[in-house]
């Protein structure tokens, strides 16, 4: 028996079969009537004997039967005898069995649980029970008492448990004070709670849309949004006016909260170039530490080698090769000096000047550690080099603090013990994940950092590599000679005429760049689709899943990332009686899916093959879903070496990627790459994304569309405009 309705049982929990501590999702017995139903869902705090209305639906599970599937719930406190008995015999009060749960109640009654909660001095009367231990037992009554008030409070906003208990953790038993004094306090201190969620809240509490608490949370949530879109700050004028515009109250409302916002430190203002920008203050913090860092850093003279000329050309001499004058270049700078930016496109030469620098840096007894912000490129970085490379969370070593909040273990009080770090990918790193690596670092490191500055910057926010290069204060040298075995490939070439403005070759069918024309949009989706799953595996024997990857411009439109995962999935991974699959909203996982993470997460629990565990599975991590269980609301993803456990709650944060965005697509390559490019949006035909996606390509890329997009995108020097403050700090005498 299947039922779409939301339905209402009410009963007693008989028996708790399972409950994850983690995420509260706990499977019961419920007492209805005296007819025993197994319910499931998160219910954190049900106990034995509590009573309970439940609101979900029925649903048939292969395995178990008939289950009720709780969608929210109300736990009521017990007011019988007998109901008081059971429930503090049930062990939902450490330091409470049986025997004491008895003699609390021959004492006190039906008022049994109401002086536990108020009058501890009263129970440490009894025989065998402490000040101490009534005190303990007072504490943690009203902390259950006031998560089922605090749930039930929120239930009527769609607010789950899980963010309920979070919201309980942090503020404690006067949880629901504060919600009622200020519910746009929800939206800060990383409760996951968004501002049109408080303002629900706000709404059912008859608040004025021009109450000050509203507009102060207004203008944190117009700078939070845009920092999910790469921007470190926002010029004062225009959060004020987009803020007026998403708020819809008055200008002046605005001007002022601003201002007492930058009064009590909220916010920061910094004037560049006579312009007013807005930081939230995390951002600020990262970019003025960065600046103040690599500005000390320089200070300190790094240690000089007598011998690299000669170790320069003994490498030459050992490995056959003649490095290119930018190559000695850079490899010179980076032994003279304590910093040193290198940039490159494909086939200029990087890696081989990469491996160079660590040669002699070895030669000369220093210590090197190689990082990059990726699990895919950190693996790259050491199949070319032959070394270690760790990303840079597994570098720092993420650990929690007291408030379980993800912290670094290596920081400046705990430093990373090297002489030498280099850096690969550096365009993918965010302002605040660069902040803590160069804290972690003595001061006289010598630090290289290599990337392609022609790439999209980060997805997170800042402009790390691009900012440092602007400055113009920092040792920076560009690779541009193509060597001549990288001239032979079209991806390399295409790739340098992209850059420089001028059209890719597509006329060519017979090396590793394609362009196939379609007349419109169906054609051009019916070939991606075909191409994915039958031409290129029957030409090249690729693997759909491991090889070829679909990088679209955007996420929207019949040849954007979502309309293509859903028909890819279809199309290689249908439903099947035998495969389990999951369901959020529109989106569907299932057994057998290719799937990325799409938001760091520290707190996901992984096994690498060789028995090692640790957590942390980061934005833009590429797996295949392996095992879904529903019983106990799990699911298994491999990526690459390591199998990751997610509870549906993170599951949510993870997305089909047969298809993904250009943008996602940083830090890895494949095999071969497929880009759509038909009708794409005027605001996403720019030079820099096409590049971006190109280069992802390791043997074969494929363009399917039409040719004019290319053309428009080639002649599109326009970058993705990005508010940020480091190369103002780095450019001043002595950062803030």
């Amino acid at each position: 028996m299947d039922n779409n309705e939301i339905l209402q049982i009410t009963g007693t929990i008989e028996d708790i079969i399972y409950r994850n501590n983690d995420n509260g999702y706990s499977v019961v017995d419920v007492d209805v009537k005296k007819e025993l139903i197994t319910a499931t869902g998160v219910m954190p705090t049900v106990e034995v004997g509590m009573e309970v209305r439940l609101y979900g639906r029925y649903k048939s599970h292969p395995s178990y039967g008939l289950q009720f599937c709780v969608e929210t719930f109300e736990p009521t406190i017990p007011t019988t005898s007998n109901g008081i008995l059971r429930y503090l015999s049930s062990g939902a009060i450490k330091g409470v069995g049986s025997s004491t749960a008895t003699m609390l109640v021959k004492e006190f009654g039906e008022k049994t649980l109401e002086v536990l909660e108020n009058e501890p001095e009263r129970v440490a009367l009894l025989k065998g029970i402490s000040e101490k231990k009534a005190n303990d037992i007072s504490k943690q009554l009203k902390e259950s008492i006031g998560i089922r008030e605090l749930m039930l409070y929120l239930s009527e906003f769609q607010i789950s448990a899980n963010t309920a208990v979070r919201i309980y953790k942090y503020f404690g038993n006067r949880s629901l004070e504060y919600i009622r004094d200020n519910p746009y306090t929800l939206c800060d201190n990383g409760l996951r709670v968004s501002f049109e969620m408080a303002d629900m809240i706000a709404k059912k509490q008859d608040r004025p849309i021009d109450d000050k608490n509203r507009v102060r949370a207004g203008i944190a949530h117009v700078l939070n949004h845009n920092k999910q879109n790469g921007h470190t700050c926002l010029p004062e004028e225009r959060l004020i006016a987009t803020t007026t515009n998403f708020l819809q109250v008055d200008t002046d409302l605005v001007k002022d909260a601003l201002n007492n916002m930058i009064f009590d430190a909220s916010l920061m203002r910094e004037n560049f170039d006579d312009k007013d920008f807005i930081f939230l203050p995390e951002m600020h913090r990262a970019e003025t530490f960065i600046a103040n860092r690599i500005k000390l850093m320089q200070s300190f003279p790094a240690a000089k080698f007598s011998n690299t000329d000669t170790l320069i050309e003994k490498i030459q001499q050992e490995g056959n090769i003649q490095y290119a004058e930018k190559q000695i270049e850079a490899i010179k700078s980076a032994m003279e000096k304590g910093f040193l930016i290198l940039t490159g496109g494909p086939g200029t030469g990087k890696t081989t000047t990469l491996n160079a620098i660590i040669k002699i840096l070895e030669k000369n007894g220093q210590t090197v550690l190689l990082t990059a912000p990726t699990g895919r490129a950190s693996q790259r970085m050491g199949e070319v080099t032959g070394k270690e490379a760790k990303t840079i969370h597994r570098l720092l070593e993420v650990a929690y603090d007291k408030d379980d909040k993800p912290v670094f273990k290596k920081n400046e009080k705990n430093l990373l013990k090297c002489d030498a770090l280099i850096v690969d990918e550096v365009s993918m790193v965010d302002s605040q994940l660069f902040a803590s690596l160069i804290e972690a670092l003595p001061f006289a490191t010598r630090l290289i950092l290599v990337g392609d500055s022609n790439q999209l910057p980060s997805v997170g926010p800042g402009n790390v590599l691009g900012n440092l290069i602007e400055c113009e204060r920092l040792p920076f040298v560009e690779l541009t000679e193509i060597f001549r075995q990288s001239l032979k490939s079209l991806i390399v070439t295409n790739a340098h005429k992209i850059v420089e403005g001028e059209l890719p070759d597509i006329s060519k069918h017979n090396n590793d760049f394609f362009f196939l024309p379609t007349k419109n949009g169906t054609e051009a989706t019916n070939l991606v689709i075909d191409l994915f799953t039958r031409r290129l595996v029957k030409s090249y024997n690729y693997s759909p899943t491991e090889d070829i990857q679909i990088l679209c411009p955007g996420r929207k439109g019949a040849l954007g990332a979502t309309d293509l995962n859903e028909r890819l999935q279809n199309a290689l991974n249908p439903p099947a009686k035998d495969k389990q699959e999951i369901k959020f909203g529109r989106k569907i996982l299932r057994i057998g899916d290719k799937v990325m993470q799409y938001k760091n997460n520290y707190d996901i629990m992984y096994t690498k093959d060789d028995g090692e565990t640790s957590t942390g599975i980061f934005n833009g991590d590429i797996g295949t879903i392996i095992e879904i269980n529903k019983k106990q609301q799990y699911i298994k993803i491999r990526f690459d070496d390591k199998v990751a456990t997610y509870d549906y709650d993170s599951a949510q944060d993870v997305e089909l990627s047969y298809a993904t965005t250009i943008h996602k697509s940083q830090g890895n390559e494949f095999e071969a790459v497929i880009i759509p490019l038909f009708h794409t949006p005027p605001q996403l035909c720019y030079r820099n994304l096409l590049y971006t996606g190109v280069t992802r390509a390791k043997k074969l890329l494929i363009i399917v569309g039409d040719s004019n997009i290319i053309a428009n995108m080639t002649h599109s020097n326009k970058k993705n405009k990005r508010y940020t403050g480091l190369k103002y700090f780095l450019q001043q005498d002595s950062a803030i």
